[in-house]
């Protein structure tokens, strides 16, 4: 029965790591993709871009944030008893 408790919070904090993991990934390849449309929208139409810029920093902001909630309830699962 220990044993079985053990193993699933082992489970329990592979997972919450395993999930951060993915979820900083997942951010890290948005930012990419978000930066490198950017960069082609600008330089297709350079007359907006300070538009272009100021859409992406805020779109760059809330995929940091989605990511930063990601992360925590990851840490929440690791250190929960």
């Amino acid at each position: 029965m220990l044993g079985t408790i053990l193993e699933a919070a082992a489970l329990a904090k592979f997972g919450g790591a395993l999930g951060a993991g993915i979820v900083a990934l997942a951010a890290a390849i948005g930012i990419g993709k978000l930066a490198q449309s950017t960069m082609e929208a600008s330089a297709r139409q350079p007359e907006i871009a300070g538009g272009l810029r100021t859409t992406a920093i805020i779109i760059g902001a809330l995929i940091e944030g989605v990511c930063l909630f990601g992360v925590l309830v990851c840490l929440l699962a690791i250190t929960s008893k």
